[in-house]
Parts: structure tokens; sequence; C-alpha cells
């Protein structure tokens, strides 16, 4: 029968992991998570690698019915998860059981979450992905979002069955919000530009329009002034590329991006803040500030040693796996969160 059952899919939900690294060249967009900041503290909180395949969730949640007890964790965009009709804890892991039904109320932070299940999905892998990339309709699920009847099924033999109560430490959760400032380093592009040019984009707030989805950010605001025309000989496009068309509104380019492009590019959003843009949606700001690669460095860095240190402690406490008579419930008593464990004695 499966592990999990899409009863309700939601607006648009897709499998997506770390994406296709190293197809560019090919004419392969690299897909992906938008948001993979997220996606590594889901999959960290279930004990899988920290780049396996997960649900991708945006603006309005699935229902889901478990067929198998289960361990999830769900991050990223506050989409107020429920279990049984009852509020449940995010960047924690989840117990679910078997008949246990997952939905989702109403959108209070961000636009994006995932949810990740102990074991990961069984799909197939292609170029060594498991990415949905929904305009080449391969990858995921036959490459397409998730519908209503979608089966799911999941390694059950290479998660756990329990891990304690794992929570990501407050201070390493994003705090998303509808107004982002954006670290970039300038261009390759740059010199295609009027000083102008370059002190408008970099002084100047912009709204996410009605043209945003995982291939790009359409931004409406001030006009970005070129030298001599927005048109070059096609080159590489990278996550965060910021394309500026001869109208002068800057595009960001995200996941789903294509391969190479035409028009100017004059500067790139770190890797580090990219995932805060994938929560932000239309009507949103964004404003940017210029930042060195040295900088930006720094930023990777000390972000994956927080991750190290929490996947760490995690290692740390992990605790042998119960029998399987065993059952787990959430608790909530006094406003805390408790995961109780019940096994079968006699």
């Amino acid at each position: 029968m499966g592990s999990l059952r899409v009863n309700n899919p939601g607006l648009l939900t897709t499998i997506q992991d770390a994406g296709r690294i190293g197809y560019g060249q090919y004419g392969i967009p690299s897909a992906g998570a938008m948001d993979s900041l997220s996606l590594q503290l889901a999959n960290i909180l279930v004990g899988n690698n920290r780049y396996e395949a997960a649900i991708e969730i945006t603006f309005m949640g699935p229902e889901i019915e478990f067929y198998e007890n289960l361990i999830i964790a769900i991050t990223g965009a506050n989409i107020s998860p429920r279990i049984n009709g009852r509020e449940i804890e995010m960047y924690s892991t989840i117990y679910v059981n078997k008949g246990d039904v997952l939905s989702f109320t109403s959108l209070k932070k961000g636009c994006r979450a995932y949810l990740a299940v102990s074991g990961g999905f069984k799909l197939s892998s292609i170029m060594n992905s498991k990415s949905t990339y929904l305009r080449g309709k391969f990858g995921g699920l036959e490459g397409r979002k998730l519908k209503k009847g979608d089966i799911l099924l999941v390694n059950i033999e290479k998660g756990y069955k329990y891990l304690g109560v794992r929570r990501i430490p407050r201070d390493f959760i994003p705090d998303f919000r509808n107004q982002y400032t954006a670290r970039v380093i300038m261009g390759p592009e740059d010199h295609r530009f009027t000083e102008e040019g370059i002190n408008t984009f970099l002084a100047s707030e912009y709204t996410l329009s009605n043209q945003c989805d995982r291939m790009g950010y359409r931004l409406n605001g001030a006009k970005i002034e070129h030298k001599e025309g927005a048109d070059i000989i096609s080159g590489g496009i990278t996550l965060g590329a910021i394309q500026v068309p001869g109208h002068g509104e800057p595009i960001i380019m995200m996941a789903d991006r294509q391969t190479t492009g035409g028009y100017t590019k004059i500067a790139n959003v770190i890797s580090v803040d990219i995932p805060y843009l994938a929560q932000l949606k239309a009507g949103d700001k964004i404003s940017f500030e210029k930042i060195s690669i040295k900088e930006a460095q720094e930023l990777v860095r000390k972000r994956e040693e927080k991750i190290i240190k929490i996947i760490d402690r995690f290692e740390e406490i992990k605790l042998d796996e119960p029998i399987n008579s065993s059952r787990n419930f959430n608790i909530r008593l006094n406003g805390k969160e408790f995961n109780i464990g019940v096994q079968e004695l006699i």
C-alpha cells in the first residue's frame, strides 16, 4: 500500500533535494530545493543525509495520510502544520503513527515548507537527483507536482524508529519576513552599468512582482541604467544571479533557472542569503547590500560550523531503536511538547 498517501495536494507540492549538480553544460537546470537550508535542517532532524529528497510545500499545504509509523520533521515556512487537527511543533522530530493525518491550515511566515521523512523516499534518481523539474517533466514523481491519490513509498529500512526528540536551536531557526536585504557580490558584468545605475541598484528597495516562481523573481522598482544596452553574448547563469534586461528592472535567477542567458548580470546574491529569498512572495520587498567575496566565504564557513555542531550534538544523544511493539505519542502539557514512547511488556 505504501507509506503515505496524498489526500489533498495543496497548491504546489513537489519532491526536491539538493538538485542536479554538474549538468548545466548539457542545458539541464539544477532544480532542487528553493530553500536549501530548511531542506538540510528537516533531514538532520530525522537522521537522513542532509540533502536527501523531501517534500517542498508552497503557500498551501497538502493533506497527507500515513500508512506506517514514521519519524517526520517540518521546517521552513510556517504553514500551521497539524496532526489529526492538533497543532504540532516545527523544527522538531515528530512521531506519526499509522492512520495519522497531516494537514496545514494557514500561512503565517515565509512561503515554502519542507517535510522530511526518516529513511527518505523510494524514488528513481535522474542525473544523480530526485528533484522535480516541472518544465522538463522529469524527476520526483513522474516529473510533476503531487496530486490527490499519489502514494509515496519510504525507505523504512534506511530510517530510524526512534531518535528521541531533536530540536533545532532557536537561535538558528530563520526568521522569515516580508522585507529582506540580500547581500551580493558585484559582477560579472557590473562594468556594463553606469555609476548612477550601480548606485540605483544598491540604494533602492524593490517589490517582488506577480511574475515570481521557481525559475526566477521579476522585481518592480527603480530602473537601473546600462552604459551600452542590456544584451551580451549568452553565458552561464548561477543561482542568485541578478540579470538586468533593457527595461532596467532586475530579475533574480532561482532554482529552476535556465542554464544560460544573454542579459547583463549586475551582481549575484550570496549563497547564505538564497534561503531567505526563497521565502519571499509577490508583494514582498527586497534591497541589496554589496559585500566582498571574502566576507561571503566567511559567512558560509560560519553557517557550516553551526550546522556541523547541531549534527554532532544530535549524534551524541542518539538513542537505540525500541522494539517494534512500541508506539510514540506527542503530548502537549502546559504549553510544552513531550514525546512519549509506550512499549508493550507482556
